[in-house]
């Protein structure tokens, strides 16, 4: 088999139904292993793809490894596995807080990483994905995972140091706009509109935003002054926004998430 997953939750899911649905790996090609049958059960029948409850079948079957365990529990599942790899095995990580040099000592010998941090927009093809490696990851192996990761979004090749910024700014981020989304579904209940078309208006006017940014390559502020027309209607929003602290909050929220992935 092509790639396994130790670990089969949110992250894990969102990644391989990203790759399933760009055809760029057979379902018979993926294994993915957890601690609960019935959860694996309800994967293998929702994705088609192998399942099992032994890790170490996962990384002696398997090129690629994929830890999609909690960060907290690396460390015991690397113990496990250890013996199971092979010189040729390459372990992908998707943690933040564990480092690479963190990873191959508890390997206790040389080993292939690759560290990446996805979103769960990777789930419906929209996700961003940051990556790096060490020395012992060739060309090949990188471009093959790279190309994995870009079944489920947009891939951003970036050095290791800058990895916790990556953590607030598009790993954790997608929490913040849906955070944001309910906060203007509520406004726009309060002003009347049905609750499922506030959900639907306001996700679609965050989608659209974001797309602008990515085409038309305007600066956002340039994107935001140009919906601002003199004593309008937005200008006034964005008067109680800069009031109340909005984008502040938003660094504060940012900076104590890189605070956190440091400390993982």
């Amino acid at each position: 088999m092509k790639i396994g997953f130790i670990g089969c939750g949110n992250m894990a899911k969102a990644l391989i139904s990203g790759i399933l649905s760009s055809k760029f790996i057979a379902p018979n090609e993926i294994i993915a292993s957890a601690l609960r049958l019935e959860s694996l059960k309800k994967t293998e029948s929702e994705l088609g793809i192998n399942i099992t409850l032994d890790n170490k079948a996962v990384a002696s079957k398997t090129k690629y490894v994929v830890l999609a365990v909690k960060p907290q529990f690396y460390i015991d599942t690397i113990n496990e596995i250890k013996e199971s790899i092979n010189n040729d095995t390459v372990i992908i990580s998707i943690a933040p807080g564990k480092t690479m040099e963190e990873l191959e000592n508890a390997f206790s010998k040389d080993v292939k990483i690759i560290r990446t941090m996805p979103n769960t927009p990777c789930m419906i093809r929209a996700g961003m994905t940051a990556i790096c490696r060490n020395e012992k990851v060739n060309d090949d192996e990188f471009n093959f995972v790279i190309d994995v990761f870009k079944c489920c979004g947009l891939v951003e090749i970036i050095s290791e140091n800058l990895i916790n910024a990556v953590v607030a700014t598009s790993g954790s981020s997608p929490a913040y706009l849906f955070m944001m989304i309910e906060a203007m579904a509520d406004a726009a209940v309060l002003a009347g509109l049905p609750r499922d078309k506030a959900y639907r208006m306001a996700a679609q006017a965050i989608y659209g935003g974001a797309k602008m940014v990515l085409e038309t390559n305007r600066h956002p502020a340039e994107l935001k002054d140009m919906v601002c027309s003199p004593a309008g209607t937005t200008i006034e929003a964005v008067r109680v926004l800069e009031k109340s602290g909005f984008r502040s909050s938003i660094i504060e929220a940012m900076t104590a998430c890189v605070l956190k992935a440091k400390q993982m």
